[in-house]
């Protein structure tokens, strides 16, 4: 069976709510932290969405294999043979998660061929939305459960709006920021961001270190299907399970095709 990407994405929502909701649960009070082979930080929260996103994945498009952040990789000889898979970071922002800053996320992504082609970006604080999938347009949806579609905004006007990692900003990026010239600045965390470029409140997105591709696939499916692009130094878009390894290179994520924005990087 060929998943229909757009006719996936409500249960896909749904099952991103769902495991937003056991991560608040685990939120709202105490919790242990541990780390894990790479020294990034893990919870019991984690888990819990991963075991979600996991089993409700397997019960909607049974013939798709997974690969989540908290799951064992399998190789490129195996999985290199994917038409079909899902990406999943079951909590993206685990250091925002831990400083209690709320801007985490669920990140579900849909891959065919290298090329994500549905998206889900669930925030479980704000209950913020963003997802899309190929052949229906990309949306934003509050908590009211009131669905509206987004576009990028194709030409800056001013000062670009850059937004960037809260954890992670250090001496790369702002050599970027500096051959930038003006500009206004938001840091943020998660995946957050690349809603704010699909919905057009943010014009740049820029990437300078180490990201896996769970953490980048869905936003970057909604960003392209709301019109903005997400290229690598080399220009070219973001490809997934070609390598490897799953480590993305540098990155920048926009919608005004101006200028060239990767060779900021």
């Amino acid at each position: 069976m060929t998943p229909v990407p757009h006719l996936l994405l409500t249960d896909v929502v749904a099952l991103a709510r769902e495991a937003g909701a056991a991560i608040l649960d685990v939120y709202a009070g105490e919790f242990d932290v541990t780390r894990k082979g790479d020294d990034s930080p893990l919870t019991v929260a984690d888990l819990r969405s991963h075991r979600i996103i996991s089993a409700g994945l397997a019960a909607l498009a049974p013939e798709v294999p997974v690969i989540s952040e908290e799951a064992e990789l399998p190789p490129l000889a195996q999985r290199g043979a994917w038409d079909w898979l899902w990406l999943v970071d079951p909590l993206d922002g685990t250091r925002e998660f831990v400083d209690r800053s709320g801007e985490f996320t669920v990140n579900i992504a849909l891959i065919h061929r290298q090329v994500p082609v549905l998206g889900v970006l669930h925030q479980p604080l704000s209950g913020v939305d963003y997802y899309a999938a190929a052949g229906g347009g990309a949306f934003r949806q509050g908590r009211d459960g009131v669905a509206e579609r987004i576009a990028a905004r194709p030409r800056i006007e001013g000062p670009p709006r850059v937004v960037g990692s809260r954890s992670h900003r250090g001496s790369r990026l702002d050599p970027f920021l500096a051959r930038l010239g003006p500009h206004e600045f938001r840091p943020l965390g998660s995946a957050a961001k690349f809603g704010l470029i699909a919905e057009g409140s943010a014009d740049l997105y820029p990437r300078v270190g180490p990201t896996s591709e769970w953490d980048t696939a869905a936003g970057q499916a909604i960003a392209e299907l709301a019109g903005a692009h997400v290229v690598g130094r080399d220009g070219r878009p973001l490809r997934y399970n070609a390598r490897e390894t799953l480590i993305n290179p540098d990155f920048v994520c926009y919608a005004d095709p101006s200028r060239p924005w990767h060779e900021f990087l």
